[in-house]
């Protein structure tokens, strides 16, 4: 299967027609999406729009200059990198020194060459990709900083971050909020007795059955050793504990061949959470599921027990 042809995103700003119609009959082809400004202040709207991936400008243009536009972008340090060609007729050193200074990454005298044009947009394509790549894998290893490894679901830093978001909607929007802590019963027996890779498929198993019955609008996770943590919204007081018995029992229900034996499994839940949203501390709530969890351990396990902080 042939890979997808890169596409880069081109604003020319010049305010020559004939050199907009040049560059854009240099760039054509499928792989450019080109864009025009007749000046730096159209170039700067249009790029504060939607930023190209390479912008060509000239240097000399009306009340606002390429070189000023230049600055402009490399001052704004929230903005993706664009690859700058700044051109100009000026062909003394100074002037080059100046154009690199205010942020552009090459320099094209007027008139140019057609293929000395697209060898230097050549050079702007490879820091592009390059770019690419970089934030592809910043992105990877971002997404990797919050999922634990061994289950698959969002670690605890991605869940606090995720619940401090809904608690904010919760208490603008008073919609109920619930904390849920999950504790496998007698996890350490299974390690003990079977060995960890047995613990393993218990961990990764109970990680499953919460991904099945965890709602998109909701959050489940990880937060280390044999205890998970789940983030429901808009369930009803009345709801929530019939909600969580239902996961319980499900996994309850599911056996595990471990060394030729039939091995069940039980966990237990402790629940805390806003029916009206007023909370806006999830250590609150952390802390206060887990003495519910604490308190349904002591009921004799396999249980769930549901406190309400509002």
């Amino acid at each position: 299967m042939t890979a997808p042809v890169p596409r880069y995103d081109v604003l020319v700003a010049d305010d020559s027609p004939v050199y907009r119609q040049l560059i854009s009959e240099i760039l054509a082809g499928p792989q450019y999406a080109l864009s025009f400004a007749c000046d730096g202040q159209e170039a700067l709207r249009k790029f504060q729009e939607n930023p190209p991936q390479i912008l060509v400008t000239d240097w000399m243009m009306p009340n606002f200059s390429g070189l000023q536009l230049c600055r402009h972008i490399r001052a704004d340090r929230s903005a993706p990198y664009t690859y700058i060609v700044l051109m100009t007729s000026n062909t003394e050193k100074e002037g080059v020194v100046k154009g690199l200074e205010a942020g552009a990454d090459d320099y094209l005298v007027k008139p140019f060459d057609s293929n000395e044009m697209m060898a230097r947009i050549g050079v702007g394509r490879r820091i592009v990709d390059l770019h690419r790549h970089l934030e592809n894998k910043s992105a990877h290893l971002e997404e990797v900083a919050r999922t634990d490894v061994l289950t698959g679901l969002p670690n605890r830093r991605a869940i606090e971050e995720w619940a401090e978001k809904q608690l904010k909607g919760s208490a603008r929007h008073g919609f109920p909020l619930w904390v849920v802590l999950g504790d496998l019963d007698s996890f350490k027996e299974i390690n003990d007795t079977f060995g960890h890779e047995a613990g393993d498929t218990v961990l990764r198993t109970f990680a499953d059955t919460l991904r099945k019955l965890t709602r998109l609008s909701d959050m489940s996770g990880r937060l280390g050793g044999d205890e998970f943590l789940i983030v429901i919204s808009h369930v009803t007081e009345d709801n929530i504990e019939v909600t969580i018995n239902r996961f319980r029992e499900m996994f309850g229900a599911l056996s595990f061949p471990f060394a030729g034996k039939s091995v069940s499994i039980t966990a237990t839940f402790g629940v805390a959470g806003s029916k009206t949203g007023d909370l806006k501390d999830f250590d609150a709530l952390i802390r206060k599921a887990d003495e519910m969890l604490y308190e349904a351990k002591r009921a004799g396990r396999n249980c769930v027990r549901v406190a309400k902080l509002d």
